[in-house]
């Protein structure tokens, strides 16, 4: 039977130039084969890294009022899948959207983006980042960067890992706030070299996927990941098989995007590398044995 198409509830803004947030990971996960059904959290003109003067609206107020009306009509979903959250409200408010949606079981992956280069956004308040360690609880999986998983687990920063190691004992402490997979990214180990690490707890097994550093900071790149970690997973693959699928994706996208020399501000260069995830993701499906989720 062939599969039907999956639903993904995607839990994000909307920053409408600079390729972060909902405009990644609609066509990515479209691209993937997956229906994505946006629960906006704001609407923003441009994301807020290297723009002045940002448009915004707040959407927290309606996101109940959307999620509600899903459940008037019987929606469900396969997945949902929420990224930067802005207040204590909107945190507690996806806790609520989940907790709703539960009844069939979907995969809820929670990217818990609070910070970065071991500093967290100015919104993120120690109040704020309690509501974040109450919604990770709800997870099947999160991807923390690293920055995120030292405030988490309130571990020091270091700006290079000699023992990579040595952070297993974090991903098994991160899981014991609930979920059962945990995915660390971002992890800088040096000579020039980004590491991801990713634990299963049924299985006690670690996996690791080392990527080329490019010296650029582009937004959106976790975005990516966990977009492509959830598709993968939603399609039945491995934890190992969705990082490593992730991971490659998003290096070529840097580089490609380093060569080019576009404004960092604006993203990586989407449009000039998605057809390569369609590519790689059409032959991986038809290696793959066994059926799916959706069959």
């Amino acid at each position: 039977m062939r599969p039907v198409v999956p639903r993904v509830a995607a839990v994000h803004d909307i920053s409408c130039v600079g390729r972060c947030s909902l405009t990644v990971i609609m066509p990515i996960l479209s691209c993937m084969g997956i229906q994505v059904c946006p629960l906006p959290t704001a609407v923003l003109s441009t994301h807020l890294g290297g723009f002045s003067d940002v448009a915004f609206h707040d959407f927290t107020d309606q996101m109940s009022d959307f999620f509600q009306h899903w459940k008037r009509e019987g929606i469900s979903f396969d997945c949902i899948y929420s990224g930067f959250l802005a207040s204590g409200e909107q945190i507690d408010t996806v806790t609520e959207f989940i907790d709703e949606f539960s009844a069939n079981k979907p995969l809820v992956l929670v990217d818990p983006v609070m910070g970065d280069e071991g500093r967290l956004y100015s919104v993120y308040t120690p109040k704020m980042q309690e509501h974040m360690k109450r919604l990770i609880c709800k997870a099947d999986i999160i991807t923390p960067n690293f920055t995120e998983a030292c405030f988490l687990l309130g571990e020091c920063y270091q700006e290079r890992i000699l023992e990579p190691n040595l952070l297993k004992d974090w991903l098994v402490r991160l899981a014991g706030f609930g979920p059962s997979q945990v995915v660390m990214t971002g992890i800088p180990i040096g000579n020039r070299q980004i590491m991801n690490i990713g634990y299963e707890q049924n299985s006690g097994a670690f996996w690791e996927v080392v990527s080329e550093h490019i010296p650029a900071r582009y937004p959106g790149t976790g975005d990516i990941f966990a977009s492509i970690l959830a598709g993968a997973l939603l399609w039945r693959q491995s934890l190992p098989e969705a990082m490593k699928l992730a991971a490659d994706f998003v290096a070529a996208a840097i580089k490609a995007t380093y060569k080019a020399d576009t404004p960092t501000r604006e993203g990586v260069l989407l449009e000039t590398v998605l057809p390569q995830l369609g590519l790689v993701w059409a032959k991986a499906n038809s290696e793959k044995e066994g059926g799916s989720k959706f069959d």
